[in-house]
């Protein structure tokens, strides 16, 4: 191969990797940091009306989206209920949002891993789109106002919760 011809190759694959480039950024629509969170109203996983995270308004929210068929999801469930029982009151909550799932096995999933703190269901991954989720677990933790101040792709542990996102949290009163 002549080196005109290897010159050639080299500017047609960076201009193939710009054009690749360009098209994967401006097709990112997720939320980012310091971004307005969308508050879509959802049903209630367990029943009895909608809700969106609009509702928790004044208060810090993780939101972590969910399915009952994600193995990474399971591992992470108990570390999220410890960290909700131990965090919850009236400043912070973690919502749970299961997507694209079966109701039934998502009742199933709450049931089987004890989860007490609020879940909404994003039957069709229209809520999983509007925060521009990559798959699942993803979690965002949102401030009173609802701005994005945190967001983690994949499953949480008690370490991560720990030092990330508590350390963002408002001390509680002792």
């Amino acid at each position: 191969m002549s080196v005109r011809s290897v010159i050639a190759v080299l500017g047609v694959l960076a201009v193939v990797g710009l054009l690749v480039f360009g098209l994967a950024s401006k097709g990112s629509s997720g939320v980012e940091v310091g971004d307005m969170a969308p508050s879509s109203a959802m049903p209630r996983l367990e029943g009895g009306g909608d809700g969106s995270l609009a509702s928790y308004r004044g208060k810090w929210v993780l939101v972590n989206f969910w399915a009952s068929w994600c193995p990474p999801c399971r591992a992470e469930a108990p570390a999220l209920e410890e960290f909700q029982r131990r965090r919850r009151g009236p400043g912070f909550t973690v919502l749970g949002i299961d997507s694209r799932d079966l109701s039934g096995d998502g009742r199933a999933f709450v049931r089987r891993y004890g989860l007490s703190y609020p879940q909404l269901r994003d039957a069709n991954g229209d809520a999983s789109h509007d925060y521009g989720t990559t798959g699942l677990p993803e979690s965002y933790l949102v401030d009173p106002r609802g701005v994005v101040r945190l967001h983690a792709v994949g499953p949480v542990d008690e370490e991560y919760l720990r030092d990330e996102v508590e350390s963002l949290l408002p001390k509680e009163k002792s």
